[in-house]
């Protein structure tokens, strides 16, 4: 980031950083027997210390006081005078829904595999104030309790065989499929207190394994799947509505890994009496980042100041640009030329023929979704285009393709309302698909008739807007498919280089730019 914007680390004022994992060297009160233990752990690849645990170990209420941060600062290359600020690891979640909202109240709920000794947060802001409900910094001196509902998504994610932190969204997939015949044992685990806090009879984290990869075996996948997705959706419905019985508000933010299930997302939208319901677009770890920084411009300004600078999140699109120099640097790649067509026009007809396309399109979308900058394109009336897709990317996904529509058109196939509007600009939540269109876009429809729409204005991203609207044109279908530019277990294209490497090697047919669109040449 920093290259991108045109800086160095001698430019940067502060530092906002998560109690997170440091080299041990950093932590002075290493002495004695625990010494001699970690060296020991050093030489089996354990060389790291998490900041957080060693401040509950040692009840310092400053991470200082633990970790020599001037060492660090000066190891890391930052000026000497560069402030450090670690920061909440929920409330740097939670921050940027309230940030990037105009609400006057709101609730803003946290829920992921754990940070800084918690596995919830729940802030509630009303009349200009905003009270941390569960979850600040008075927890990092608590017993670490054992009640993660992501934690447990995670265990019943390995225990089918998939990986844990990666794959989850199979998991959601394959719930629609299955009977939730374990859902019962799960949920005797778990319980939510009449605060709405939620908690679990796990003695540890070893307990809850063991109980997931025994029922995964006894329930069969899709019914597994089923199950542990229904007992997340339970559980988070009633804590939900617990406290917003307490905690009034019209307004709900949420951020965490959980909160990537956009099946979770969707129950909590319909059930829940709320007038919008915003989902951080980047809502695991990597949007700590901004809400460290978001934290820290609290605590120097206070919260009237910080408040009054809130505004729109817009477009996410903020990787490098690559823009300069693209189009002819794409033309002069052997094995490539340039098709003598417009971009729009010339993708809109490949797409209504039935190849698979790509956008390539200024800066690199931000999160985990594809929104139009690194997109991969396909006609979502074709039945055989999941399958086709799954082959040249070698995927196998459960869950259909997204699809991507305009806004002017999105109440017309898809439920979108006021609550999840400002979801479905992100891809953050699914919907249910009007039944009427359910058999004209089958590749982007689940079994269960809903999908996970994006939902874009033309000012966000015009080439894109275009090429969907052109589509609607041509075929008659508002929608295309959407999926991220990336071959399976790689990481979505983000150079020119990667792009057209997925071209020559036929993962595409096409690649279009706002200068120009291009094609392998004939063999």
């Amino acid at each position: 980031m920093l290259s991108i914007a045109g800086a160095t680390r001698r430019d940067v004022d502060v530092v906002a950083y998560s109690r997170a994992m440091f080299p041990k060297a950093y932590f002075p009160r290493l002495r004695g027997l625990r010494w001699l233990r970690e060296q020991y752990r050093s030489r089996v690849g354990k060389d790291r210390l998490l900041l957080g645990a060693e401040q509950h170990r040692y009840r310092a209420q400053r991470a200082e006081d633990v970790f020599d941060a001037a060492a660090w600062r000066r190891d890391g290359g930052f000026r000497d005078d560069a402030a450090i600020h670690f920061y909440n690891h929920h409330e740097a979640h939670s921050l940027p829904t309230l940030f990037y909202s105009p609400w006057p109240d709101a609730l803003l709920v946290t829920a992921d595999g754990g940070g800084d000794n918690v596995n919830y947060s729940y802030r509630h802001f009303a009349e200009r104030r905003l009270t941390t409900l569960y979850g600040d910094d008075t927890c990092l001196f608590l017993p670490n309790p054992v009640d993660s509902l992501g934690r447990a998504y995670s265990a019943a994610t390995k225990s089918l065989g998939f990986r844990p932190n990666r794959h989850e969204g199979k998991l959601t997939g394959l719930a629609a499929m299955g009977k939730p015949t374990a859902a019962d044992t799960i949920a005797g685990y778990f319980s939510v207190a009449p605060d709405g806090r939620i908690q679990s009879s796990f003695r540890s984290y070893h307990q809850m394994n063991a109980l997931m990869r025994r029922l995964a075996k006894q329930a069969g996948r899709e019914d597994f799947a089923a199950s542990i997705q229904k007992v997340l959706e339970d559980t988070m419905l009633l804590s939900l509505q617990r406290l917003l019985q307490q905690h009034p508000a019209r307004h709900l933010g949420l951020s965490g890994g959980v909160f990537a299930n956009v099946k979770l997302n969707r129950l909590l939208a319909e059930q829940l009496p709320i007038d919008e319901l915003f989902i951080f677009p980047a809502m695991g770890d990597d949007g700590l980042p901004i809400g460290g920084a978001l934290s820290y411009l609290m605590q120097r300004d206070g919260l009237a100041p910080w408040l009054e600078r809130r505004r729109d999140l817009g477009d996410v699109y903020l990787g490098r640009d690559f823009q300069a120099g693209l189009d002819d640097g794409i033309a002069a790649t052997p094995g490539i030329h340039r098709v003598n067509e417009a971009p729009v026009d010339g993708a809109v007809k490949r797409l209504v023929a039935g190849e698979i396309g790509a956008i390539f399109n200024g800066r690199m979308e931000y999160g985990p979704r594809a929104l139009g900058a690194r997109t991969i394109l396909a006609n979502p009336a074709r039945r055989g285009t999941h399958d086709l897709l799954n082959e040249r990317l070698s995927r196998s996904e459960f869950m259909p393709f997204a699809p991507v529509i305009t806004a002017e058109r999105a109440a017309e196939v898809f439920d979108v309302n006021p609550v999840n509007a400002r979801a479905c600009r992100y891809m953050t939540i699914a919907c249910d698909v009007r039944p009427e269109w359910r058999d004209r876009i089958p590749a982007v429809v689940h079994v269960d008739g809903s999908a996970r729409p994006q939902v874009i204005a033309r000012p966000d991203n015009p080439l894109y807007y275009d090429i969907v609207e052109g589509f609607a044109r041509a075929s008659g279908l508002p929608v295309l498919v959407n999926t991220s530019f990336n071959v399976h277990e790689e990481p979505i294209v983000n150079s020119p280089d990667e792009a057209l490497r997925a071209l020559l090697d036929r993962r595409i047919d096409f690649l279009v730019t706002t200068g120009g669109l291009y094609r392998r040449d004939a063999t």
